[in-house]
């Protein structure tokens, strides 16, 4: 049970809870006629959102000085879409986040302003599940406000759910987007080759240097590989040498050790992408 403290709008109370002290409390029309001291219970409690961090509670607070209730009551729906997709609570801070981030997006759409992402395809094929949550939300903001989401956009929007699912904060999951671009870019340097974005090969090398950024950053390192490495070494000496040199970049990059044994699985990803490339030549 939470006892209303002061009502923001039809959509938004700060309320008084018995585990969390002072909260923010966000639901379709939670604050429609609440005066201050009033419980809020029943079919009202249902479906709401806490927001408990005080820093959260702030930037919310702000937010609703420049953000139109109607969007507010947009992005709640959507947020609740999200949870229910994935079965899974999100980081609060999606309420900040994502809203904040899409209330100026929409704004600059309007504007006549493009929306340009460099990233899309590493983000597209590094998170499916989220990016395709991240187009049907864009297909509902065009039927709800008659605004085309364009899929740079669409890929940042994917970002901001990855994180509110994973709990981890933007800037990390954005750096590491950003790392994964690069060591393609330098692939694509060393061989002087484009490589097909739509190549099976090309799917299999990003999600393969996403999972290693991850094992990498959590240090669960794969398993001794010294022989395998030593034949490769031998049968692919131009990858093998490069995967060295993109290894040295994620240890720069994320500032901890990579383990030899990705030598292997890099030199065996970058062969397939060059012969592949070779082939369609």
């Amino acid at each position: 049970m939470v006892t209303v403290k002061k009502v923001l709008n039809n959509n938004v109370v700060i309320a008084e809870h018995p585990d969390y002290d002072e909260v923010v409390l966000i639901g379709k029309g939670l604050g429609f006629g609440k005066q201050a001291g009033e419980e809020i219970a029943g079919e009202h409690a249902e479906k709401f959102f806490v927001l408990r961090d005080e820093k959260e509670q702030e930037q919310y607070k702000s937010l609703l000085e420049y953000v139109d209730e109607d969007f507010i009551t947009l992005m709640n729906e959507e947020i609740e879409r999200l949870e229910d997709k994935f079965r899974s609570s999100l980081n609060e801070h999606i309420h900040v986040g994502l809203t904040d981030h899409l209330f100026f997006a929409v704004k600059r759409l309007q504007q006549g302003h493009g929306i340009k992402n460099p990233f899309l395809s590493e983000t597209e094929l590094a998170y499916p599940q989220e990016y395709q949550a991240a187009v049907e939300l864009a297909e509902r903001f065009d039927e709800a406000l008659g605004i085309r989401i364009p899929e740079g956009e669409i890929g940042f929007i994917t970002l901001h759910i990855h994180s509110a699912l994973t709990n981890r904060d933007l800037s990390e999951v954005n750096r590491h987007t950003q790392l994964v671009s690069e060591l393609v870019k330098r692939i694509e340097t060393y061989f002087e080759i484009s490589i097909n974005r739509k190549d099976i090969n090309y799917l299999r090398l990003v999600r393969h240097l996403n999972h290693a950024i991850e094992r990498v950053e959590n240090e669960t390192y794969a398993e001794n590989q010294d022989n395998l490495l030593k034949v490769l070494q031998t049968e692919y000496p131009l990858c093998y040498n490069l995967s060295w040199k993109l290894m040295k970049i994620m240890q720069q990059r994320l500032q901890k050790k990579v383990p030899d044994a990705e030598a292997v699985y890099l030199t065996l990803h970058i062969q397939r992408i060059v012969s592949g490339e070779q082939k369609r030549i």
